[in-house]
């Protein structure tokens, strides 16, 4: 059989079962993958460098499927091209990534074929995809990363990283915001190993993409300052092959390759309605398809003979070859270069370098204190002078965040051009460690994950309140696992006078609910050393550093415990002589400070009170029951929680009848304690909420809530629930 009719016949095969995958799951989008496939059958049969025998290797080219409901495409390259489960960082899993029993049971409970890709989960999906536009901005991510590994790691005779980051994307990808805030700042970095292919076909749910898009795609993205190619018809794989070899030659601005094909089929005179609009062919239509392919129409997954020797020839010997000679390159990299071949080591495996919290500041006890994105920002640096791969950035907000990497980086393991100073990822130099995002959150935080998928260690930082702005890429990292370092300050209604459009109130709750999220809002600077701590020992969760504005009291830790307890995501602050409390008040944060405050002022009064300091829900709720009941105890039931956010979760830990400070509206334009004055953040507030609590135990029983809000004698708006 000659090159041309086995071509066709492996992209046929490609056709025909994702048709069979989603008409058996009656569920799913069999048009894409039909009409897409010659264009990822070029891609992954012509050029991409993937061994099968190990989907970790470091240095392998990356596919991202952005377009994500054409997993079944996806699904039929792992299984075609042999792609194996087991990789060098997990050896534990058997066999094939996808086993003909996986296409089988697509979109079923326990298959490695879900209904859009899952990292993790199916060994050679390099991100989870589905969200539009998430797989596009991701992979910029993962550019600037094989950017940053090549700079830094390179050397003469030794060239470790030289991969090419491929996504196939469809319209809808290209209508999301997001892929245009992440195509401007590819343009802007010049990222020449970034080449988007773009499944231009028109269609979209609602119908024709005439209804809503218009625009001159290639136009576009060459005001971004990419290369732009076109390929008119995506059956015509020589013509795409061509734009992927122009794609290689071209190293200063990424590519975008705009294929022009029909939704279905794949031919302009058969498009299909059912695939069009996202659904199974039928049965009927489903034998029509498969007639027209060449194909028995009544043989379902079928695997012509020949189809997979065929991709083993092209794909994986070259992958399988191109592994081999990297790892005799690394292997004398290694004998030169023993330090840089160990951060390689660990950067893989993540891991941190040995002594790499040695140099975290301690605070002094100070009333005045300071604010805790300040003393992130300090910990941070201490954390970047020890750990190389810790790289990161905020959107245009990296002075209020405190996120600037400003340590002296003379004497680190640099590259030989580093001067001294913290430098920039920059077009001109990719070996930087800060990196100006723009104000582009929701790109940025989908590039953080990029950056986390190829090994680094990223944070990302911005405004509490702009967490709206960039939700869909943070819920993919959750669900992913990653390790991403998220900064976010300016955490309450306490940052004043920029008003309720920039106080945050419902977004702590909200983190809080995100599965996989660790939250942390730490309450003075030794808080947030140990919060550090804890974030860079994550590997598999992301976490969320919240912090304030305002300075806040660094505490005296000879009189109150020691900021350890931060590990445990609740701990006993300050507490009662006998160690036997009437009342307990629970805070995070900045309202931490409010509650030791009314501690004293309660111990001066001769009343048992304890302190809980609770920076992170999530750690306190994986601690045992004992350790739980030890710091809560359920016997004591005056209970006063104090938050400048929403309540919303309070009650699991005052109880049903607890007192609950907190916010039931937007916040107020004013000076910062002119606005927690007003919403009752104060002393006397905690201290009304734990007498009244404490006067009903003496009645004998607790009183039925009083109302929300209520006017007070001070003039301000009440916050709290008694």
């Amino acid at each position: 059989m000659s090159a041309v009719s086995l071509d066709r016949l492996c992209i046929n095969t490609l056709r025909t079962l994702a048709i069979d995958q989603v008409q058996r799951a009656n569920s799913g989008h069999p048009g894409t993958p039909m009409g897409a496939a010659p264009t990822a059958y070029c891609l992954w049969q012509r050029f991409l460098r993937f061994d099968p025998e190990d989907a970790a290797w470091p240095d392998r080219d990356r596919f991202v499927l952005s377009v994500g409901h054409a997993s079944a495409l996806l699904y039929g390259l792992l299984h075609l091209c042999g792609v194996k489960a087991a990789t060098s960082l997990d050896s534990t899993r058997d066999g094939l990534a996808v086993t003909m029993a996986d296409l089988q049971s697509f979109r079923q409970a326990g298959s490695r074929c879900t209904g859009h890709p899952e990292h993790g989960w199916t060994t050679g999906v390099e991100t989870t995809t589905g969200p539009l536009g998430q797989g596009l901005a991701i992979s910029v991510g993962m550019a600037i990363a094989q950017a940053w590994l090549a700079a830094t790691y390179n050397r003469p005779g030794f060239t470790l990283f030289d991969h090419r980051v491929f996504a196939l994307a469809g319209d809808g990808d290209l209508m999301e915001g997001l892929s245009a805030e992440a195509a401007s700042l590819a343009g802007h970095l010049k990222l020449g190993r970034l080449c988007w292919i773009y499944d231009s076909n028109h269609i979209s749910i609602e119908g024709s993409t005439a209804i809503a898009f218009t625009e001159d795609v290639g136009a576009r993205f060459a005001a971004y300052g990419w290369q732009v190619l076109h390929v008119a018809d995506a059956n015509d794989i020589d013509e795409t092959a061509r734009c992927l070899q122009s794609f290689e030659t071209t190293c200063d601005r990424p590519t975008l390759i705009v294929v022009q094909s029909h939704i279905g089929y794949g031919a302009p005179d058969k498009q299909d309605s059912a695939a069009a609009h996202g659904e199974p062919l039928g049965l009927e239509e489903t034998r029509g398809a498969k007639a027209f392919y060449g194909f028995d129409p009544d043989a379902d997954f079928a695997v012509p003979d020949g189809v997979r020797e065929y991709f083993g020839a092209h794909f994986g010997q070259r992958g399988v070859s191109a592994h081999a000679a990297w790892r005799s390159r690394f292997a004398a990299y290694r004998a030169q270069y023993p330090e840089l071949a160990a951060q390689i080591d660990q950067m893989q495996r993540c891991e941190l370098p040995d002594a790499w919290d040695a140099g975290l500041p301690r605070f002094d006890a100070d009333a005045k204190g300071l604010a805790t994105r300040d003393a992130s920002g300090q910990v941070l640096n201490a954390i970047a002078a020890q750990v190389p791969w810790l790289l990161g950035g905020a959107a245009d907000l990296a002075p209020s965040t405190k996120t600037p990497l400003t340590f002296d980086f003379a004497g680190t393991l640099e590259p030989p051009a580093c001067d001294g100073i913290a430098p920039d990822i920059a077009p001109v130099g990719a070996a930087g460690r800060n990196v100006h995002f723009g104000i582009r959150e929701h790109a940025m935080c989908a590039v953080a994950s990029g950056l986390a998928l190829s090994g680094l260690r990223p944070f990302a930082a911005s405004f509490f309140v702009f967490t709206d702005y960039c939700r869909g890429a943070i819920r993919l990292t959750a669900m992913m696992g990653l390790p991403v370092i998220y900064v976010w300050t300016h955490d309450s209604i306490a940052m004043g006078e920029d008003g309720p459009t920039h106080q945050p109130v419902e977004q702590l709750a909200s983190f809080r609910a995100m599965p996989g999220m660790v939250t942390l809002r730490p309450a003075d600077a030794n808080e947030v050393v140990e919060a550090w701590r804890v974030v860079m020992a994550l590997r598999d969760q992301p976490a969320s550093l919240v912090l304030s504005r305002q300075a806040l009291p660094t505490l005296d830790r000879s009189r109150y415990a020691s900021a350890e307890g931060v590990a445990r995501g609740a701990y006993v602050l300050a507490d009662a002589a006998d160690g036997r409390p009437d009342v307990l008040l629970l805070a995070s944060g900045s309202e931490v400070a409010l509650c030791i405050a009314a501690f004293e002022e309660l111990t001066r009064e001769g009343i048992q009170a304890r302190v809980v300091s609770m920076p992170s829900w999530d750690l306190f709720e994986r601690q045992d029951e004992a350790y739980r009941e030890q710091v809560l105890p359920e016997a004591v039931a005056a209970r006063v929680s104090v938050e400048a956010a929403s309540p919303l979760g309070w009650d699991r830990y005052v109880g049903r009848h607890g007192a609950i400070i907190a916010m039931r509206s937007f916040g107020l334009s004013a000076p910062g304690s002119v606005v927690q004055a007003h919403f009752g953040f104060d002393v006397a507030q905690v201290l009304a909420a734990a007498r009244q609590h404490l006067a009903r135990q003496s009645r004998g029983g607790l009183m039925m809530a009083l109302p929300s809000e209520q006017a007070t004698p001070a003039g301000k708006t009440s916050q709290t629930r008694y």
